[in-house]
């Protein structure tokens, strides 16, 4: 860069004492970092005669892009030292959190901060935590637990548990008709190592397990009989055919799950300052239930 200003000040001032008037150096220094200049492009940039400098037709060529590529620096010095929102939010979500919970939050945080350009991301805890370390993300959401050497955190939304089964299932707990079949997201997800904990609590075991993508698949799957299934209940509020589901409560050490935003340690910016006070804001109202499990 310190290059680029220096050849940019010869062209202007259309020789080497003026620039180095202009640049506060002695000519001798500007004469030599115009020759670096040129061996490491391996062009001349200036046709010599005499004392006088004519721009050759590289030097011509590459005024230009000295032009942009010095602006662009000086704009990327400005956004690095810009405590503003602004650039491009790389945020990861749980499937459920994208769903039920950032809609509204993330339009709040697009109508404050419209410089910012978000781009969502959605997998299991695993996926988003090894994605953060990679810098491929900025911040994501994910169910506890998330590991807190290589991380920071902060608590985002509260989360009811129930298991979802078609609405003819009058209950799960019925120990002679025990559900045969799981239906869940990939491993990794801890709604998924919930429901097994809660078969393996009852002394039982699903016979079968059907991996999807989506919980409105999963909940497509769950109406027509095919299974239960374990989410948070804010998920179904989006859910047009929840008439045709049964919700069976869990027992209050099973039924709640706390979901933080979290980011790598010391890799915090502005833009995920900012959504972490929106969500200080915007923190949801605690059930009693979920609550009293909390604390406990």
């Amino acid at each position: 860069m310190s290059d680029l200003r220096i050849f940019r000040m010869v062209v202007r001032e259309g020789g080497i004492t003026r620039a180095a008037e202009k640049l506060f150096r002695v000519q001798s220094n500007v004469t030599t970092r115009i020759r670096q200049l040129e061996e490491d492009l391996g062009v001349p940039l200036f046709i010599r005669e005499g004392k006088r400098l004519h721009v050759s037709p590289a030097g011509h060529r590459l005024i230009d892009y000295a032009d942009r590529l010095l602006a662009l620096a000086e704009e990327a010095r400005t956004a690095v030292l810009d405590s503003r929102p602004r650039g491009t939010l790389r945020l990861g979500a749980m499937e459920s959190t994208a769903a039920a919970r950032l809609p509204g939050l993330l339009a709040e945080y697009h109508a404050r901060y419209p410089e910012v350009k978000i781009q969502l991301r959605t997998g299991n805890p695993q996926v988003l935590a090894t994605a953060l370390l990679a810098g491929e993300l900025d911040a994501a959401f994910a169910a506890e637990p998330i590991a807190d050497t290589p991380f920071e955190k902060q608590p985002a939304f509260h989360e009811e548990l129930v298991i979802v089964s078609a609405a003819s299932r009058a209950s799960v707990e019925d120990r002679q008709d025990m559900p045969k079949t799981m239906i869940a997201f990939e491993h990794g997800c801890p709604h998924r190592k919930r429901l097994e904990q809660w078969y393996a609590r009852r002394g039982f075991m699903a016979e079968q397990t059907i991996e999807l993508g989506s919980y409105h698949a999963m909940l497509g799957c769950v109406v027509a009989g095919m299974g239960i299934a374990l989410m948070p209940k804010s998920v179904l509020s989006g859910f047009p055919e929840s008439r045709w589901l049964q919700l069976h409560q869990l027992p209050p050490d099973e039924d709640n799950a706390l979901t933080v935003l979290f980011w790598r340690k010391g890799a915090s910016s502005p833009n995920v300052q900012a959504l972490r006070e929106l969500l200080a804001e915007q923190s949801l109202p605690i059930s009693p239930g979920v609550a009293a499990a909390i604390t406990a």
